[in-house]
């Protein structure tokens, strides 16, 4: 079956390969950018996910050319890191805006048709750091924890209407966003890591693809870690 498939911030990284592998697999795939240019090959809509009227104008465009939103990957993020006491209300805010607020504007968006049709996936990208902390990063392990809650409590909701509500939390992957991470916090994280190495945003893609099959239909409410081993058993 052929979804209509949303992937908020999907024109680079981890939204990219999971759009990709979404469009490889058949479905007709949107991705939303703020900055720069769509990706080649998929429905580039601009958006800015801190915005409610953006957001609405977005899943209009979707909905016209591919029809509405079945698959949700709520991923659009940022991070803006340093130590808690040099941290002030913006650095929280605008993080907390993108990353958790940014997932509950599509969610929002995009529910009400699910439920019209009695079937839907969510799927939120969270982060391993949600659940281990990290020292200069409270703000963004805040914003990644409370996807978990969120997720959760639509678990609860939307059930009984046939649409699952799940989070995949990637662990240090090879992508922009982590590119300039220091060399000293790098080496604590691998340590950390079972498989001892970093992981590919290729390699995030097959496990959302996976909630959002027929396969996973009987899940909901889970977390999915894809980060070599860190973070197991949360």
């Amino acid at each position: 079956m052929t979804r209509s498939v949303l992937v908020t911030g999907g024109n680079r990284g981890i939204g990219l390969a999971i759009a990709t592998a979404f469009a490889e697999a058949g479905d007709k795939v949107a991705v939303t950018y703020r900055t720069g240019t769509p990706p080649p090959g998929l429905f580039g809509v601009r958006c800015d996910v801190t915005e409610a009227a953006s957001v609405g104008r977005a899943f209009e465009e979707i909905k016209a050319q591919q029809g509405a939103v079945q698959v949700l990957v709520a991923n659009a993020g940022f991070s803006r890191d340093n130590l808690f006491a040099t941290l002030d209300d913006a650095d929280f805010t605008d993080v907390m805006d993108t990353n958790f607020m940014g997932a509950v504007r599509a969610a929002r968006a995009a529910v009400p048709d699910m439920i019209r049709a009695r079937w839907g996936r969510l799927i939120f990208v969270s982060s391993t750091t949600a659940f281990w902390g990290s020292g200069g990063a409270s703000n963004y392990a805040a914003s990644k924890s409370a996807l978990v809650g969120l997720a959760r409590s639509l678990a609860w909701e939307l059930g009984r209407r046939n649409i699952t509500s799940n989070v995949v939390a990637p662990g240090l992957i090879d992508t922009d966003l982590t590119a300039d991470i220091p060399t000293a916090v790098r080496e604590r994280v691998l340590n950390n890591t079972p498989l001892g190495r970093t992981g590919t945003a290729a390699e995030v893609a097959p496990p959302v693809r996976f909630l959002a099959s027929a396969e996973a239909s009987y899940i909901t409410g889970a977390v999915l870690a894809v980060g070599g081993g860190m973070a197991m058993g949360h």
